[in-house]
């Protein structure tokens, strides 16, 4: 047990007989939002070892461990959590008042690097970009997997992105955004060659598979999902790209399982015909996904809440 002083604080530096210094809280905060050193001198423009320094100087001074090292960044000790929900709202409005590094009022914010699914973001984000265009906003759009993007963003290389999944641990926040239904389809020169079988999971298994990886994330889920068994073929072609993987089908070269937002044109004209309509098809929600607290680009939030509320019509 440590003791106390004649004035009531311990000893062994917990408690700092000077208010601490800010350039050590944005730091603390920056490293609580990205996960990563690297990645918030990066942001802080500031060299990797002064980052470390600032932390373990404001270890000292508050006698605790802000962050538990990993072998791939750090995640926050206990009281971290508690540290950023005192101070995010009061840096972050300070950051707001100050600007970007102090910048003249009327310099232009930072671009919002966004990211996402290429399919979506061509489909249904990127049409409705002009009320955000408008209002100034400047957007750096990467399309990408969720995986290594989500990776991007704890390190400060996005703003945003939409992952096809809610990522794990404290390192990042993420709103539910939209529900995308899975079809089963082909074209219909292929219907007509299958027929009407009585069992068609059996039935497909002679059919080639077209499909965006190799491993088959989307088909295998239906499989589970619909007919309740496990998928066992290889595919005939596969391409990381959704928008092909519908052009090879509706050109005649088997079938696949599809976003319904993204083949409903060709289903409605034709091209493309559901190889089943259960009651309970597979649904997927996708998430927003942005670090902790409030951004100092006010884009950000704009960016945000302009997807949330476009997302009710996708």
């Amino acid at each position: 047990m440590r003791d106390r002083n004649t004035n009531g604080s311990e000893d062994a530096g917990q408690t700092v007989s000077t208010p601490p210094d800010l350039n050590l809280l944005r730091t603390f905060l920056t490293v609580y939002r990205t996960g990563s050193f690297t990645a918030a001198a990066r942001l802080l423009g500031l060299s990797q070892p002064t980052v470390t320094t600032q932390i373990r100087t404001l270890e000292r001074q508050w006698g605790r461990e802000l962050f538990e090292r990993r072998a791939r960044g750090v995640t926050p000790a206990p009281y971290a959590d508690e540290l950023a929900a005192r101070i995010v709202h009061p840096l972050d409005s300070l950051a707001a008042v100050a600007g970007p590094a102090g910048d003249a009022e009327d310099a232009p914010a930072e671009p919002v690097h966004l990211a996402g699914p290429a399919e979506l973001l061509s489909r249904s984000v990127l049409p409705g970009v002009a009320p955000l265009v408008d209002k100034g906003v400047r957007l750096r759009i990467t399309p990408g997997l969720t995986e290594p993007l989500l990776d991007d963003l704890r390190t400060g290389r996005h703003d945003l992105v939409i992952a096809t999944y809610r990522p794990r641990g404290r390192a990042l926040t993420a709103l539910p955004l939209n529900d995308e239904e899975f079809v089963l389809v082909a074209s219909p020169a292929r219907v007509q060659r299958l027929g009407a079988p009585e069992h068609l999971a059996t039935a497909l298994h002679g059919v080639p598979l077209v499909a965006y990886a190799e491993d088959l994330p989307i088909v295998r889920r239906y499989w589970r999902h619909v007919f309740g068994r496990r998928l066992v073929q290889q595919p005939a072609v596969t391409m990381p790209d959704l928008n092909a993987v519908k052009a090879a089908v509706v050109g005649g070269a088997g079938f696949t399982v599809l976003p319904r937002y993204l083949c409903a044109e060709e289903l409605a004209s034709g091209v493309l015909v559901l190889l089943h309509d259960p009651d309970d098809p597979p649904i997927n929600t996708a998430y927003l996904v942005q670090r902790p607290g409030t951004s100092g680009n006010p884009h950000v939030a704009l960016v945000r809440d302009h997807l949330l509320q476009a997302a009710r019509d996708w």
